[in-house]
């Protein structure tokens, strides 16, 4: 009863918060002008994702408080630095602008301080520490890069967050079950804001949330012995996805922080789907990769064959699929 109590009450706060700080937003003139990047043509208030942070922030402090985590609440509490500190780099960025290369410097300097945090607590080799540095600047950038439709963030973190429970429970690490759950709730609560009439984005406040909160429960996890699989299947469309536009992009000798709009989400909405489509294949994608590496992990060879051949498919069906799509479009127009 107690965790659906905390896990309700994220949802709410993320739910409810919207009514009282749109308001404000708009007073202080955070709003996000369309770009080259942008998917959107009028301007929208962004920095919502203030109230998913209020909701997951207050979910893992009560599962703290409350008792609801018996051990490893240092693990909460450093997981919980980790996402705050993220989130905040986001309100600045949202609020005032930050230079790209300090952005770079205080995220790295968030996964290091808490990778180091996690390797002291969980009595880990101090080595990890610029391996879990690298993948939560790594993977806050790949959550705002990918922050580009309605839905795809809220999904993400709902999806991401089912998993990483399901993966807790599986493997006897119930802060990752709860705190999975608290993510997963929060970002289930702004999904209604996001794809309403009057919708807004989370900025990158919630982008940069969304991605610290990922990746530091995956080190985490990772340090605490959940096997990699359960940890990195659920991401690994979100990974591919940014690490090939990248790749693409610098060999065009194209400046690849710059706003564009090439990643496979935003071409797929090019080409004819919707948002939400177009959110959906991706969050699609990710729960059947999320799936094929959970049997994967303890599936005896032939069967761990099998799943890994159905995951690199499933990647290279998504990384292709605008170009599929826009030949199926073009062969119907052509039998007209």
């Amino acid at each position: 009863m107690l965790l659906w109590t905390v896990v309700g009450t994220s949802l709410l706060l993320s739910l409810v918060l919207p009514f009282v700080l749109k308001p404000i937003l708009h007073r202080l003139g955070v709003l996000d002008i369309p770009n080259e990047r942008s998917s959107h043509h009028s301007v929208v208030i962004r920095g919502v994702g203030i109230t998913v942070a209020v909701g997951i922030v207050v979910g893992l402090a009560l599962s703290v408080l409350t008792g609801l985590v018996p051990v490893d609440r240092s693990v909460v509490l450093i997981v919980l630095f980790m996402l705050s500190a993220a989130a905040l780099l986001g309100w600045i960025e949202d609020y005032r602008g930050v230079s790209i290369r300090s952005r770079a410097l205080i995220q790295l300097m968030i996964g290091a301080v808490g990778t180091l945090a996690l390797a002291w607590t969980i009595e880990q080799s101090y080595w990890w520490v610029p391996v879990g540095a690298l993948a939560v600047a790594a993977y806050i950038n790949a959550a705002n890069f990918m922050d580009g439709i309605n839905g795809i963030s809220g999904l993400h973190g709902v999806l991401v967050g089912i998993f990483y429970s399901v993966a807790g429970t599986m493997v006897g690490q119930f802060w990752l079950t709860v705190a999975g759950l608290v993510v997963a709730a929060a970002f289930a609560g702004f999904l209604p804001w996001n794809l309403g009439r009057g919708f807004v984005f989370l900025g990158d406040v919630g982008s940069y949330l969304l991605g610290a909160s990922i990746a530091g429960m995956a080190v985490a996890g990772l340090l605490a012995g959940v096997y990699l699989e359960y940890l990195f299947s659920p991401v690994l469309i979100y990974l591919a996805d940014t690490f090939l536009t990248f790749l693409r992009r610098v060999r065009a000798g194209k400046r690849w922080y710059a706003s564009h709009r090439e990643h496979v989400y935003q071409r797929l909405t090019d080409v004819g789907l919707t948002h939400l489509q177009s959110a959906l294949v991706v969050t699609v994608c990710s729960a059947l990769v999320g799936v094929a590496g959970f049997i994967l992990a303890t599936a005896p060879p032939p069967l761990a064959i099998a799943c890994s051949l159905f995951a690199a498919a499933v990647v290279a069906l998504y990384i292709y699929s605008p170009v599929i799509l826009a030949r199926l479009r073009r062969s119907a127009s052509a039998d007209r």
